[in-house]
């Protein structure tokens, strides 16, 4: 059970959090071990299979329609069919790309230099054609994913279709028909006309592969997005500078007047030169071109040179604003989070000054800016809390629960409880001389420290005094929560410190439905207490004073467990009685009341001034006023309630009353 302090009109001693109640934790074992929910898993287990070897190679998640219900059978394909997410067909999509890049290259080559694609390249046209013919009798059977209801859609004659009807089924074909070979084949002679070179040109179709590959990597984690994003603007730079380069010399090849066109003017026969020479002249004048240098050994000649050179430069303004913001977009995204930083600098500098805090706190606050900026990659906050809660459990028992399970606090509790309570951890960080905790502030959280060092600090007479040091699976401010009182000591990291903060509230309900928890917790606690050096116990002599009562009243109930049991819970009638009493099930050991040292109309004496004691009802009158006696040091009479009615029998008393000793 949890109790936090009522407010009344009087001066009141804290009511600790945990109270200690081990007949109803025996009464309740069996409810609690069918209640009580099962550990979860130290990991999240993800089932792995052989199409699959790692959730980045996945571009798109194969996600069911809400309300559908998915079983095994939807995962089963029919023989033939191919998974569209399988390793096999990635590998084969990824060599298709490579034969793309030749696409893209020997296209515009062959329009240019139309021998070249009946010479050398002949054979090796042929090859590539035919691996994307492969690839198009291959798309007849890979299941793909339905758009209205995300399910994979493994029906021959549905995929068949879909694709049939498609454009891309007919761009595929067309791309890959060698049509100047087939006119060759028919008509038995070579036609070099440059009809056949724009109808290479429908190769360039293949380059949506890139494009999709460019994405699919964009997204996998395996891979940098800055230098994806980076080969992708070279890639396209390079295919502009080689079209167009290929395309102006077969402007000039083909213009009545050889010598009146950009490469005749400066080269007079230039068909007699190498290829590889002409080519490297063609990319050397769209080059400049392109950046806008123009030298003016090489130049437009001609009229439709002229047009040309005029839509290419125009097209050079949209191709170069691409690249620019594009590179202006990654140099940015890299350097977004100085600019961030700076700007909370500025502002904390122009807060400090406007209202003159010290120079110490502005330290602080600025070490505390670059720290959270240092260490963003690590915080772990916004991350974890836009997961499923299963998810964010696992997560957490794998980072979190060996260090609760170390500290003291938790020591031979339940996995239940660590369960529960990981799902609540935070974890942070703290750059050195940061204050974590304030004295005397209400207790809001409590911190387990995963590694560094915190100082436990007290101020007297003006002045700062170290108490102790923590370090790696120690605590700092659980004492304050578990007994619901302010915060004891002041808590300041010595160096960069990790911890895991719990809160007050998030444990407090957690702690209600593990009782037997409870009671393990405060005798750790006990324990703790016992061994913690002599200065720090001299600073908390109100919650050493609370332990040793509830360690009383603990073997008192103990003791007394059976005859507890016992009792009934109904009413007793007695002939002789003057009435009816109620015999309680509740142990009259276990009721909490806070008992002040003087009558309660006398205001002005030098016990009234003091807090009063929380106490544990003994079982007879005779013992409470002994108890009375030991926590006063004098000697009384009688034990009077609030409103002046002197208190003959215990069973008229209740939680949390308020008795006085006089």
């Amino acid at each position: 059970m949890m109790s936090v302090t009522e407010n009344t009109g009087m001066t009141q001693t804290p009511i600790p959090l945990i109270s200690i109640s081990p007949v109803l934790s025996k009464k309740m074992t069996k409810i609690n071990s069918l209640d009580a929910a099962p550990a979860a898993p130290p990991m999240l287990v993800r089932r792995k299979s052989g199409d699959i070897n790692h959730i980045a190679t996945l571009s798109s998640s194969v996600l069911p329609a809400f309300g559908t219900i998915v079983n095994d059978s939807h995962l089963q394909l029919q023989r033939f069919i191919i998974a569209p997410f399988d390793r096999r067909y990635r590998w084969w999509q990824t060599f298709l790309v490579v034969l793309v890049i030749y696409s893209a290259w020997a296209s515009p080559f062959e329009l240019a230099f139309s021998h070249i694609a009946t010479g050398s390249l002949w054979p090796v046209d042929l090859v590539v054609d035919g691996f994307f013919a492969i690839d198009i009798v291959l798309t007849f059977f890979v299941a793909y994913l339905d758009k209205h209801t995300y399910l994979l859609v493994v029906d021959c004659k549905k995929i068949a279709l879909r694709y049939i009807v498609r454009l891309g089924f007919i761009m595929d074909v067309a791309s890959t028909l060698p049509f100047q070979h087939l006119y060759g084949l028919f008509r038995g002679r070579t036609n070099r006309s440059a009809v056949f070179g724009f109808l290479n040109l429908l190769r360039l179709w293949r380059l949506r592969r890139a494009s999709k590959l460019f994405s699919r990597m964009e997204k996998d984690t395996r891979f940098s997005y800055h230098w994806i994003r980076i080969v992708k603007l070279i890639c396209v730079t390079l295919f502009v500078v080689h079209s167009v380069g290929c395309l102006q010399y077969w402007m000039a090849i083909h213009y009545h007047d050889k010598h009146k066109t950009w490469l005749g003017a400066q080269i007079g026969n230039f068909e007699d030169i190498s290829i590889w020479k002409r080519y490297t002249y063609s990319l050397y004048w769209t080059i400049t071109t392109l950046t806008t240098v123009g030298y003016g050994d090489l130049h437009a000649v001609n009229t439709t040179e002229k047009i040309a050179n005029t839509f290419f430069m125009f097209f050079n303004i949209g191709l170069t604003a691409y690249l620019i913001g594009n590179m202006t977009n990654l140099i940015v995204r890299r350097a977004i989070g100085t600019f961030a930083m700076r700007d909370e600098e500025h502002h904390i500098e122009r807060f400090a000054s406007t209202n003159r805090l010290p120079e110490t706190l502005q330290e602080q606050m600025l070490a505390h800016i670059h720290h959270k900026y240092e260490m963003l990659e690590w915080q772990q906050g916004e991350e974890l809390q836009n997961l499923p809660k299963a998810l964010r459990s696992s997560i957490g028992q794998h980072l979190f629960k060996k260090t609760l399970q170390k500290a003291y606090f938790f020591k031979e509790v339940s996995d239940s409880l660590i369960v529960h309570l990981i799902t609540e951890v935070k974890a942070e960080y703290f750059p050195p001389k940061v204050d974590i905790i304030l004295q005397n502030e209400m207790p809001k959280d409590f911190y387990i420290i995963v590694y560094g060092q915190v100082e436990l600090l007290i101020y007297k007479d003006g002045t700062e005094q170290i108490l102790s040091k923590l370090g790696h699976y120690e605590m700092a401010g659980e004492i304050a929560v578990l007994f619901n009182i302010p915060q004891l000591f002041t808590v300041r990291t010595k160096r960069c410190t990790q911890v895991l903060r719990i809160s007050h509230q998030d444990f407090k309900e957690i702690v209600r439905q593990h009782d037997d928890d409870g009671q393990t917790i405060i005798s750790n606690v006990t324990e703790h207490l016992k061994d913690l050096e002599r200065e720090i116990r001299d600073e908390i002599p109100l919650v050493t004073e609370l332990l040793c009562d509830l360690n009383h009243a603990t073997e008192q109930s103990i003791s007394k467990d059976k005859v507890h049991e016992r009792e009934a819970s109904s009413v007793v009638h007695d002939g002789s009685a003057k009435g009816a009493s109620l015999c309680s099930t509740t142990p009259r050991s276990l009721m909490r009341l806070v008992i002040h040292g003087h009558h309660p109309n006398k205001t002005d004496t030098a016990h009234s001034s003091k807090p009063g004691k929380l106490i544990h009802l003994p079982e007879t009158m005779e013992d409470l006023l002994q108890l009375a006696e030991e926590k006063f040091g004098k000697i009384g009479s009688q034990i009077i309630m609030n409103d002046g009615s002197e208190v003959e029998e215990l069973s008229v008393l209740r939680e949390n009353d308020h008795l006085f000793y006089c």
